[in-house]
């Protein structure tokens, strides 16, 4: 059967994934297929009944939009975020997400039952041991990052807090989209016994959103291509 092949790798992609679509299929058969057009992707996988149906949804008033600084270079602003969860005995979990703004990688989730203003400094001194910490830290106004453990770790660190304005989640987009993405793959997608199965899950995830998942706003890379190209050319700009 010559479309044998695709109907298997849009299975597992759909499978792996039930929310993607076919735009996002699309982009990741085509690192690998690049012999797959966009019209013979798209022909079998209306064959296979994978297109959603969605919902119309109601026109909001027009209004300014304000774009959200994206910095230069990697590790300059990274934002930060707590998401509520729960496992299936009812038991409540948080996570704590921080991505950086400059290519949307995701740095770090931890994911526990409670993440306190100390655990935040215990937090970034292990990710310190990896790369640099960022010039800016984005957050909201919680609890845990007006904590006066944290703000002063953080001065004393050189890392600068900005928290955006209380009810303005707009201020804080980049996490915000990503915080959507990981509630649609990851926790609505899977019913938890334990907190191992949210770590073992989410790692998985991670892998693949940094690298392989195709980035529109990073013009189709993954995260990890977009900084990896990012240094190739400020590496030549440099020689040059």
């Amino acid at each position: 059967m010559r479309d044998a092949e695709l109907i298997a790798a849009l299975a597992r992609l759909v499978d792996a994934q039930p929310s993607r679509g076919y735009r996002k299929c699309c982009q990741i058969l085509q690192k690998s297929h690049p012999q797959w057009n966009d019209k013979r992707i798209y022909r079998v996988y209306c064959a296979m009944n994978l297109n959603l149906r969605r919902a119309a949804t109601r026109r909001l008033p027009k209004r300014d939009r304000v774009p959200l600084y994206v910095p230069e270079r990697p590790d300059r602003v990274w934002s930060a975020d707590f998401m509520l969860d729960a496992l299936t005995c009812g038991r409540s979990f948080r996570t704590f997400n921080i991505t950086d703004d400059f290519n949307r990688e995701v740095i770090h989730i931890e994911i526990d039952t409670s993440i306190t203003s100390h655990r935040l400094v215990r937090i970034f001194e292990r990710i310190r041991l990896e790369r640099p910490l960022p010039q800016v830290l984005r957050t909201d106004n919680g609890p845990e990052f007006l904590g006066e453990a944290f703000v002063q770790w953080a001065k004393a660190n050189g890392m600068a807090l900005q928290y955006i304005q209380p009810g303005k989640p707009n201020q804080n987009a980049f996490i915000e989209r990503f915080n959507r993405t990981y509630r649609e793959e990851v926790l609505d997608q899977y019913l938890f016994a334990r907190l191992e199965d949210v770590r073992e899950a989410t790692w998985r995830f991670l892998i693949d959103y940094n690298e392989h998942r195709p980035h529109d706003s990073l013009g189709g890379m993954t995260p990890i291509e977009y900084r990896n190209h990012h240094a190739g050319i400020s590496t030549f700009g440099m020689s040059a």
